[in-house]
């Protein structure tokens, strides 16, 4: 299924991909922010290539083309903090990761951020609960895995350097623990670094989707961009960010990526009392 901004891939498994910040597209307003670059640089790039292997495992695939900084559909609506005393941005964002200011002249007004709110932001809510319906109707348990990935260092919104699998589950309230464990042991056995609630616990599609007391287990997999692309060590400019998407730069990670994916659908497979 596709609409204008939204697509719906529909699969079988017990296994629903939510992909919030891969798009890039500005919805006519280019002329409002200081730059069309500066409003896509926090995207996460290139993630529907670097997960086009979940097709093959017959998973859903929920994906918005809109920029994050249009809308950020991970972000409580009510203007509720996911991270009290952190730096974070907004449901309309008004600056970049880093602070800088995202807009020309005035930030968004009020009236236009719950227009948007009603157009994008509730839209991909609900189609995110109808396919955990449909998929509840075939599944005893299900696995919501919320796609992210973020630039390596960022001094505003972290110190040092991120992991390159950082795994949230609102500190083990959004799934089971055999969930995050299996998660965190398909990471631990590989040659990249990983941690479990660290920085990244999970946005409010993990906090507001994951009930598993109800069969619906979320877990936000937030990817630092060394692990699948060739970052950047310096400044960032347009003529070297984002970095292309390279196959067989990606391809350890991915690896990886699909065994997580893979030990996520025997979870939700197994039999519950089992």
């Amino acid at each position: 299924m596709q609409s204008e901004w939204l697509s719906i891939r529909r699969g079988a498994a017990p296994l629903l991909l939510s992909m919030p910040h891969s798009g890039i597209d500005l919805r006519n307003l280019e002329p409002r922010f200081v730059s069309p670059w500066l409003a896509r640089r926090d995207a996460d790039w290139h993630l529907d290539r670097l997960y086009d292997f979940a097709t093959e495992l017959d998973a859903t695939i929920v994906r918005t083309t809109v920029s994050r900084s249009v809308i950020d559909v991970n972000r409580d609506p009510s203007g509720r903090s996911l991270y009290p005393g952190r730096a974070t941005t907004e449901l309309c964002p008004s600056t970049t990761f880093d602070g800088e200011p995202l807009y020309r002249d005035d930030p968004v007004s009020s009236t236009e951020i719950e227009a948007r709110r009603q157009r994008y932001f509730d839209p991909y809510h609900a189609t995110l609960r109808s396919e955990i319906e449909r998929l509840r109707q075939r599944h005893a348990n299900i696995v919501l895995y919320d796609c992210h990935s973020i630039r390596s260092r960022i001094p505003r919104l972290f110190e040092g350097e991120l992991p390159q699998f950082n795994i949230g589950t609102n500190d083990g309230q959004s799934c089971a623990p055999a969930l995050s464990e299996a998660v965190v042991a398909a990471c631990a056995s590989s040659s990249f670094s990983h941690v479990l609630n660290g920085r990244f616990k999970g946005g409010y599609i993990t906090r507001c989707h994951g009930q598993p007391a109800e069969g619906v287990h979320a877990v936000q997999m937030e990817l630092a961009c060394r692990g699948y692309l060739d970052e950047p060590g310096g400044a960032l400019s347009p003529d070297n960010w984002p970095p292309q998407f390279d196959p067989n730069f990606s391809n350890p990670l991915r690896t990886v990526l699909k065994t997580v994916l893979g030990r996520c659908i025997e979870f939700a497979l197994k039999p519950v009392n089992g």
